[in-house]
Order: structure tokens, then C-alpha cells, then sequence
């Protein structure tokens, strides 16, 4: 069948039920699986103290997920093409569902991690399906109100999970963070069931039959899985330091370009690597990555920051990131309108601009006296860059696409959004912990003896604790424990300010790429191209 006919099948093809109903169902879905990569932070001490394993244990609980789930996406279009999508959608639901409840009922940390990495499995097909399904289900020029309701799945669920998680396992358990999922998975389950339908293309896409590729299985598992924990472990284990994060890193290189290498020239390879050869689709996809770096980043940051420097509970941190995410409620749904009337490079132009501006004036507004509005108003800052972003890219990378690749587009499309999450994760933990160790030598440098400053601070804090009842010599230690802890907490400062100047010129750089993106018709939801 020609890619004519198939479009012309899918222009032809409008689901049985409203559209907006199917939107609602299967982005429940898709936010049931995204909070879930974030809810269990905050529980790992909890976990560890339950089952009887160490920190350091526990934080497998996440990296077996996020392996799992990372291997899963970019063939999930492959996937949907074999069994069919909504037959694909409905097993992924309930592999999800099945192992929430096996997570909430583990009796030890290993069946915990087994069942986490079903979880993953079962999760990994949920977000582009869900986004794949708008794609079918919306004509082009109402896609971008679409991908707006999946957009507020997409980067609200991170925002809410560590509070949500947190405020469930204090309260409650920590099995509980899994138990939520019941109730949801099986009535989703059953929505999608009743309401999903394949359009027509699918089916004969399924009917022509897929070959099962082994060797692509084979290097995507060695090659996104060796990453996916080297990215999470690399600064914990000292990086190239640690002989197992080096044996990652080779692994990872040579199987992802063994990978592509391969798959190019397959004839029905499990990621069509051959869509990247258009600059729209290459582009918005790096733009993803970048994004998911920026989002994860300052979820990292912000709620970190506060809690270990200024001294919030984690309830407050929450709290001043909550009206971020409100701003985001009513931002998406209106830059999915704007996408019927304004070119999507230049809502993504100024979404980079604004985000790249937020992430410098991060640099002049963070320090140790921040009040809690401010944090707030800086939060909002930080955001407001993001709604402009997520919409108009995800409409971007289906741009001269053909529908029958909608599948795959959205299972890249989310895989690099994921990557981007656990490269940003990692790259501002090792920042962090590198500039602060700069700094530290830098600031340890003016505590010496020949220097009148420090002999002043010195000696009045010895006065000080002295006062209070100390011996001369407790109170002399006293004092110079504590100016080493105050550089301790300036050099931070200073090393999350240095942070947020890396990403503020990352935005910048992304700024400029937009304007080299093709233009595209936003009456059509960009779905068609324009000349020039």
C-alpha cells in the first residue's frame, strides 16, 4: 500500500466516540506511568529500612525502572505495528497494573527489583502510545490541543511525584505509592478497552506482517541499558574512575552504533533510524533531549537546594515548586490554541528564550537568604519557558512524516525526552559535586592565619560560644567547625549558580537551532509544510 493511500485511509478515518473522551482516557494513563518514575524518590530510605537493605541498595529500585522502561520505548512503535497498538496499549496497562501490585507487596529488596523492572516493561509502552493515539484520533489542526492535555501529563506528573510520594510513605507506606495504581490501572484498562480503536492503516500494517529482529533486540537491551545505569551511578561511583562505569560506557558506545548501523539497513528494523535523515524530525528530537535535561534539572535543583542549603522540609520545598506547576495548567492548553495560529519555530524560539533567560536570572536570585516567595516567583520563572516548548516540538517531529510512522515517531520522541531526564539528572549531580569541591578550595583558601578577616571571625565566634558557657578551647573548635561549615554551604551556593549558567546557555544554543527549523502550516497542526 503507498504512502498516498495511507494517508489518505487516515484523513478519511475519525474514531467512533468523541475524541476528547479517548484524549482524557489514555492521558490518565500515560500520567499514571510518568508519576511513577518520580513518586518512589523520596521512599528509598523507607524501602531500605523495610526490606532490610542499605541506601546504597535501594537506589537500584529506580535505575532497574528506568532501564526497563528506557529499553521499551523507542521500539514501542515497533511493538504496536506487530500486535496491533490498541492490543500493544492494553498489555502494557496491565503488565503495569499487575506489577504495582507485586511492588506493594515485595517481600524482599530482590522480588522488589524484579517486579520494578515488569513495571518499566509495562510503563516504557504506555507514554508514546498515548501520544501516538492523538495523533490518529485529532485532525492536524486540533493536534496541538492534544498534545497540550498529554503535555500536562508529560511535566506535571514529575512535579507532583516526590511530594505526592512523600506525603503517601510519611502518612501511610511506602507500598502504598504502588497500591494508588490499582484502582486507576484497571478502570483505564477498561476505558481503553471500551472507547481506543485502531484506524484503518494499522491494520494493515499489522496484516503485512513484522520480522522479528533479534540482533537489533539484542544491541538496543546492552546499549540503552548500559547507559540508562551508568547515568544514574556515573557520579556515585566516581565516573571513569570506577572500573564498572568504564565497562558501561564501552558497552554502550559500541552496541548504540552497532545499533544504528544495523537497523539502517534492515528492511523492517525495530527503530526506523532512516526517519532521522529529515532535519525536522533530527532536530526536534535533540530539542526533546534538551528539554528533558532542563525539566528534570531544575526539579533537581530547586527542591535540593532548599532542603539541604536554606533548610526547608521536604513538604515546603514542594510547596514552592506546586506553583510552577499550576502555571503550567493553564499555559499548555493555551499554547496548544496558539499552535493553530502561529508557526511552531517561533513559539519554540521564544520557549528557549524564555527558559534561557529564567535559567540566568536563577544565577542572580539563588543564594542562602532566599525567602519563600521568591522561591515561588523563581520556580514560576523557570517554567513559564517550558509551555512554550513541549507542544510545538511534539508537533514539529511529525512533520512530513508519514502516518504510518506516527507509532514510531512518538516512541523516539518520548525515549529521547527520557534520556534527556537521566542525562540532566546525572550531568547536575556531578556539577554540583564538582564545583563545590572548586569553590570549596577556593574559599578554604582565605581561612588562614596571616588573614585579618578570618582572625576577626575567628576570634569573635570563639568569644561568642565562649559566652555561652564553653571551655576556651571546645569554644575555639566550636568556632572553626562552624566557619568550615558556612564555606561548606557558600561553595554549594556558588556551584548552583555555576549550574544553572550551563543550562541557561544550553537553552541559548537550542534558541538558535529553531529558526533553522521548516516552516510549517498551523492551520494544519503541522501536519503539512510550507515553501521556504
Amino acid at each position: 500500500m503507498s504512502t498516498a493511500a495511507l494517508t489518505m485511509d487516515q484523513d478519511v478515518w475519525r474514531p467512533s466516540y468523541n475524541p476528547w473522551l479517548i484524549a482524557v482516557v489514555v492521558a490518565l494513563a500515560a500520567f499514571m506511568e510518568v508519576l511513577d518514575t518520580s513518586i518512589a524518590n523520596v521512599a528509598l530510605p523507607y524501602m531500605a529500612g523495610n526490606l532490610g537493605a542499605s541506601n546504597d541498595q535501594s537506589t537500584w529500585v529506580l535505575t532497574s525502572y528506568l532501564v526497563s522502561n528506557a529499553i521499551i520505548l523507542p521500539i514501542s512503535g515497533w511493538l504496536a505495528g506487530a500486535i496491533g497498538r490498541k492490543r500493544f496499549f492494553m498489555a502494557c496497562l496491565g503488565v503495569f497494573t499487575v506489577s504495582s501490585l507485586l511492588c506493594g507487596i515485595a517481600p524482599s529488596l530482590g522480588f522488589l527489583l524484579l517486579f520494578r523492572v515488569l513495571q518499566g516493561a509495562g510503563g516504557g509502552g504506555l507514554q508514546p502510545m498515548a501520544q501516538a493515539i492523538l495523533a490518529d484520533t485529532f485532525p492536524p489542526q486540533q493536534r496541538g490541543l492534544a498534545f497540550a492535555l498529554y503535555g500536562i501529563t508529560a511535566i506535571m506528573a514529575p512535579t507532583i511525584g516526590p511530594t505526592l510520594g512523600g506525603w503517601i510513605t510519611f502518612n501511610y507506606s511506602w507500598r502504598w505509592i504502588f497500591f494508588i495504581n490499582l484502582p486507576v490501572g484497571v478502570a483505564t484498562w477498561f476505558l481503553v478497552r471500551r472507547f481506543v480503536e485502531d484506524p484503518p492503516y494499522l491494520a494493515k500494517i499489522k496484516a503485512a506482517g513484522v520480522k522479528l529482529d533479534y540482533i537489533g533486540i539484542a544491541l538496543l537491551t546492552m546499549g540503552v541499558g548500559a547507559l540508562q545505569i551508568l547515568l544514574d551511578k556515573g557520579q556515585e561511583d566516581d565516573w571513569f574512575g570506577s572500573r564498572f562505569i568504564t565497562t558501561l560506557v564501552i558497552v554502550s558506545t559500541l552496541s548504540l552504533i552497532s545499533l544504528v548501523i544495523w537497523e539502517w539497513f534492515q528492511k523492517a528494523p525495530i527503530i526506523d533510524v532512516r526517519m532521522f535523515k529529515s532535519f525536522n524530525f533530527a532536530s526536534a528530537n535533540l530539542m526533546m533531549f534538551t528539554l528533558g535535561i532542563l525539566l528534570f534539572s531544575a526539579l533537581v535543583l530547586m527542591p535540593q537546594f532548599l532542603q539541604t542549603l536554606v533548610g526547608y522540609t521536604s513538604q515546603l520545598a514542594g510547596l514552592a515548586l506546586s506553583a510552577g506547576g499550576l502555571v503550567l495548567l493553564f499555559e499548555m492548553p493555551v499554547m496548544g490554541k496558539l499552535t493553530t495560529k502561529v508557526q511552531a519555530r517561533y513559539l519554540i524560539a521564544c520557549g528557549w528564550l524564555a527558559l534561557s533567560i529564567a535559567m540566568y536570572y536563577s544565577t542572580k536570585r539563588i543564594d542562602l537568604t532566599i525567602s519563600f516567595n521568591a522561591a515561588v516567583w523563581l520556580r514560576i520563572a523557570q517554567v513559564i519557558g517550558l509551555g512554550f516548548l513541549f507542544v510545538p516540538i511534539t508537533l514539529v517531529a511529525y512533520v512530513g512524516i508519514a502516518p504510518e510512522k506516527n507509532n514510531s515517531v512518538a516512541g523516539i520522541v518520548n525515549f529521547m525526552r527520557n534520556m534527556g531526564s537521566s542525562v540532566g539528572t546525572s550531568l547536575v549531580t556531578t556539577l554540583i559535586a564538582r564545583r563545590s569541591q572548586f569553590h570549596q578550595e577556593i574559599l578554604g583558601g582565605f581561612a588562614r592565619p596571616d588573614n585579618p578577616n578570618f582572625q576577626n571571625s575567628l576570634n569573635g565566634l570563639t568569644q561568642q560560644l565562649a559566652h555561652s558557657g564553653l571551655g576556651v578551647h571546645e569554644a575555639r573548635g566550636q568556632a572553626y567547625a562552624r566557619i568550615y561549615q558556612e564555606v561548606q554551604r557558600h561553595a554549594a551556593s556558588l556551584a548552583y549558580i555555576d549550574t544553572f549558567m550551563v543550562l541557561a546557555v544550553g537553552a541559548a544554543i537550542m534558541f538558535f537551532l529553531a529558526f533553522m527549523l521548516k516552516r510549517n502550516d498551523p492551520g494544519g497542526g503541522g501536519a503539512e509544510m510550507a515553501a521556504g
